[in-house]
Formats: C-alpha cells, structure tokens, sequence
C-alpha cells in the first residue's frame, strides 16, 4: 500500500474514532440533562409528570417533616409565588435547612409532589466554614444582605 493510501485510511480511522467518541458523549449527556423549573412554572402547567427537571428555591419555615423510617424527608419548596411538596429518600446535605436554598434532581409524580433523587443545599456568597469562625468585620460589611 502507498504511503498516501496509509495516510487517508489513517485519517478516515481517526475521523470515525472522533464521530464514535462524540456520539457516546451525547448519549451520556442525553441522560443527565434536565430543565430547571421553579415551584411557580411547576404550578403553571410547564412540567410534565415523570419529566426529569431540577426544582430550584427555598425551603418553607416548618415544612420539614421526618418519616418513621428515618430517611425519608417531606418538606415544601417555595419561591416566594408558589409552593410546592416535595419527597426525597436518602441523607440531606449538611446545608440543607428550613428557609434555605435547594436544588433537587427527580420527577413530578401524578399526585402533584415532587420526588427529588438527589438534593444540594445552596448557600450565599457570605457563607464561612464553621472551621473559620466568624466572617471578619471588614469582610462582612461589604458582603451584600440577602
């Protein structure tokens, strides 16, 4: 075979390689990927039942409830214009509080409620480590109040 002949079917191999790679990579994204809704879009008919989304806002001041079993959370998600009751199993991140902000990973089930798979806790821009102690004066008159 001609060295021009090698360099083509080298080419071709690697343009075939590189095509593999990036469908692979969209189909793993494909499974990931989710719209971010709030209570209010949820409440305004934009969420389809077995969807996968993220739900975004504020947990609702003594809405948590604890479940005998001892895992199993219910609390409500707000954002100030609606609110909605949400469901999830398993250990809540240290964060995770009333009045603070979530981000949870499930689906809307038929029943209007909102099963998370997965919950982060947010925290604003002024947030220290309890190792650190308090946040210096200085420091703390220029961060913004939420």
């Amino acid at each position: 075979m001609k060295a021009k002949h090698q360099r083509l079917v080298l080419a071709a191999l690697a343009v075939v390689g590189i095509a593999g790679a990036g469908v692979l990579g969209a189909s793993a994204l494909r499974d990931e990927a989710a719209y971010f809704r709030t209570p209010v879009e949820i409440k305004d008919g934009k969420a389809v039942v077995g969807e996968p989304m993220r739900l975004g806002g504020m947990v609702a001041a003594g809405s948590i409830a604890r479940q005998p079993d001892g895992l199993t959370i219910r609390f409500v998600a707000t954002d100030g214009k609606a609110s909605l009751p949400v469901e999830y199993t398993g250990i809540v991140p240290d964060l995770f509080g009333e009045e603070s902000g979530m981000v949870a990973d499930g689906r809307m089930r038929a029943d209007g409620t909102f099963v998370a798979d997965r919950i982060l806790a947010k925290h604003d821009e002024r947030y220290m480590p309890p190792q650190m102690g308090e946040m210096p004066e200085g420091v703390a008159k220029m961060a913004p109040k939420v």
